[in-house]
């Protein structure tokens, strides 16, 4: 059995199981780190058969296996939690591997495991909710590096006149995230993007902003598809809006097939749902297992 954590701004999603059909969970709300870690750690601590535990956490985190706050978050704007060592708590508690990454690339795993991305070893996962957040695939490996990809901040167009919201992001204001997240739909209509009739002018810009991102890694990742999850993506009037926008804003220029034909196949739903992230953190907590198995055969000294 392995053990799974989706820590998240609002609640931790802790699980036992192998998979989703066995899958047994609890949740926690978010409060201070060593109330809400240590409910966490009782729900794992008599689990005799568990063999490692994965944590797919809210960020920034550190993903730098030698820094010294590697598993640590880190520049959080819930200041309780700025600097907590989460990794290390359930080190140190449980006495296990313990697999870890960001929840937006514990959900990329998730969907690529068991759900609308099996089968591909390039792929763009993107969640549209209370922010943006996106993990990428390439070549069957997540991608890393100096920290991980912060999709939800990149820039785009803007035109004030036609959308005069300045965006909610703190730090950039009208990034994607700040354009184009559920609370940014919110503070510029009123209501949430669910809410909004089929005819609102709100979901052809929503559509405009989420292309424009999409287009930007179309063209730098090559993606072989991508998987859109999150609560704004509930609106389902959004998906074929998405679609139509990519496809002009690419303008025949990226020749392949699944996205000529109309991006039916190419932009599609993510098929977990609410349960993505957690399931990817047990493939985390498998990959922890597998390189700690590896590391004792080899007579390593675990970290």
């Amino acid at each position: 059995m392995l053990g799974a954590i989706e820590a998240g701004g609002t609640k931790f999603v802790c699980a036992v199981g192998t998979g989703p059909e066995d899958l047994e969970t609890i949740q926690i709300p978010t409060g201070e780190p060593r109330e809400t870690v240590a409910a966490a750690i009782e729900f794992f601590r008599f689990r005799r058969d568990l063999r490692a535990v994965g944590i797919a956490s809210f960020g920034p985190v550190d993903l730098e296996p030698g820094s010294s706050t590697y598993g640590h978050i880190t520049s959080t704007p819930k200041t309780g939690w700025r600097d907590f060592d989460l990794v290390g708590s359930f080190r140190r508690e449980l006495a296990l591997p313990v697999g870890f990454d960001t929840d937006v690339n514990g959900a990329a795993l998730g969907e690529a495991r068991w759900g609308a991305a099996q089968g591909l070893s390039d792929f763009l996962y993107l969640t549209v909710g209370t922010g943006i957040g996106g993990g990428a695939m390439v070549n069957g490996r997540l991608v890393h590096g100096l920290i991980h990809p912060e999709m939800g901040h990149i820039r785009v167009p803007h035109d004030r006149a036609a959308d005069p919201y300045p965006g909610c992001c703190p730090f950039h204001g009208d990034c994607l995230e700040g354009l184009a997240s559920g609370p940014a739909v919110r503070g510029r209509w009123g209501r949430y993007a669910s809410e909004l009739p089929p005819d609102h002018p709100g979901l052809a810009l929503e559509a405009r902003y989420l292309a424009l991102g999409l287009a930007t890694w179309v063209c730098t990742l090559s993606p072989r598809r991508i998987v859109l999850g999150g609560g704004v993506m509930e609106q389902q009037r959004l998906l074929p809006l998405i679609r139509c926008e990519l496809a002009a804003l690419l303008n025949g220029y990226i020749q392949a097939p699944c996205i000529t034909a109309g991006a039916e196949q190419y932009v599609v739903p993510a098929r977990l749902g609410p349960r993505a992230g957690v399931l990817g953190a047990l493939v985390l907590a498998e990959f922890a297992a597998s390189q700690s198995a590896g590391a004792v055969r080899g007579g390593q000294t675990l970290k």
